[in-house]
């Protein structure tokens, strides 16, 4: 027993310091429009050029990670994105903004669910703060000289994956293709979306963002004939995000895109 509390304490802090090591990786970096602020961390491909042309991939976290510390925003999905094999074979930028923490993704009102429905989605309407930025931020990322301008994808989850349908409708044609994990939208917004290839993730026994709000775009993208892939995990709840990321195709289906 003694020496295996000595082998914790000496191997998890190393474990801890690699962890914090492969999350440095990520730049950070911050945006700035008129008087705000949008902080992001950014991963750049293995053996950047600066004139070269890369894909970028835009990551939107949940609700539980915004903030202004430029760091939460990594804790689902950084570690994809940093393996080895996946920088190998997946060249692109990698893009991980954060949500202020009294902002939103998306145009939703939140309510407690005990008096109706949680989120209720709005139709149409002005981009929030945090999706102003988030534009702006796009559009930068665009006129960079190293971006390739016909690979933009974009994701995320929960309240990411609500960001993700609210961007996508707001600049469909900006995207190659888009993932959105248990997210949701007014249904009268998917026609917005056009034809851009979206794969949507859900557990069926999340309780907190129920998985009618996802099947409630994906029946009406089949209604307007629009391409979607719809992945359902019968056993999970909250946490769907995992088993998406764990999907063998998931990767080369996004990156398979092109505008």
């Amino acid at each position: 027993m003694k020496k295996l509390l000595s082998f914790l304490v000496i191997v998890l802090p190393l474990l801890e310091f690699a962890a914090a090591q492969d999350k440095s990786m990520f730049s950070k970096e911050i945006f700035v429009q008129g008087t705000d602020t949008l902080l992001y961390r950014m991963l750049l491909p293995e053996n950047f050029d600066a004139s070269g042309k890369y894909p970028v991939l835009m990551f939107l976290h949940g609700a539980g990670e915004r903030g202004h510390d430029n760091g939460a925003q990594l804790m689902h999905g950084s570690k994809l994105f940093l393996r080895t094999d996946v920088r190998r074979d997946f060249s692109a930028s990698v893009i991980f903004p954060q949500c202020p923490k009294d902002d939103y993704w998306a145009n939703v009102k939140i309510g407690d669910g005990k008096s109706g429905d949680r989120f209720s989605f709005q139709k149409g309407g002005e981009p929030g703060r945090a999706m102003h930025l988030l534009l702006g931020l796009l559009a930068q990322l665009k006129s960079e000289s190293f971006t390739e301008d016909s690979r933009f994808y974009v994701g995320g989850l929960s309240m990411g994956g609500m960001g993700t349908f609210e961007i996508l409708r707001r600049k469909p044609r900006a995207f190659a293709a888009a993932f959105a994990i248990c997210g949701g939208d007014d249904v009268r917004n998917v026609k917005q979306y056009k034809k851009v290839p979206l794969w949507i993730f859900h557990g069926a026994k999340d309780t907190t963002v129920p998985i009618s709000k996802s099947e409630i775009v994906v029946n009406e993208l089949k209604r307007l004939n629009r391409p979607a892939k719809f992945t359902i995990y019968p056993e999970a709840g909250r946490n769907s995000w995992d088993a998406a990321f764990a999907e063998p195709a998931f990767l080369s289906w996004i990156f398979s895109h092109e505008r």
